[in-house]
């Protein structure tokens, strides 16, 4: 279901105002996204970009096309890794929000 122009703007809004907030969206894309939910994660991560940097300077940062990132991180969407990862880099660059990974539980 495609987000409204309005919802946007206050996803957007929110994240200027709530350093948490932002922290908080970016961490739901990355752990959706390592659960395998890929559909939701690509969805999360594409607000967090439209609330953050924008698809403008994202495509400016990665040499690439800002409507290709905007497929990429679509509905149809299927980033490569090295694409993913690209995004994921730039974006903690960018907004200055840094993600560690760390185990929570052992494996079996």
């Amino acid at each position: 279901m495609p987000l409204t122009q309005s919802f946007r703007d206050t996803v957007r809004s929110r994240a200027e105002r709530e350093p948490a907030f932002r922290k908080a969206l970016f961490q739901e894309a990355m752990q959706a996204l390592l659960a395998g939910e890929t559909d939701d994660g690509r969805a999360t991560l594409r607000a967090y970009i439209n609330a953050t940097v924008g698809f403008e300077r994202l495509g400016e940062v990665l040499g690439r096309p800002p409507k290709s990132l905007m497929r990429m991180f679509g509905p149809d969407g299927n980033p490569t890794a090295d694409n993913l990862l690209g995004v994921v880099r730039a974006l903690q660059d960018e907004t200055g929000v840094q993600l560690k990974i760390r185990a929570v539980t052992e494996a079996a």
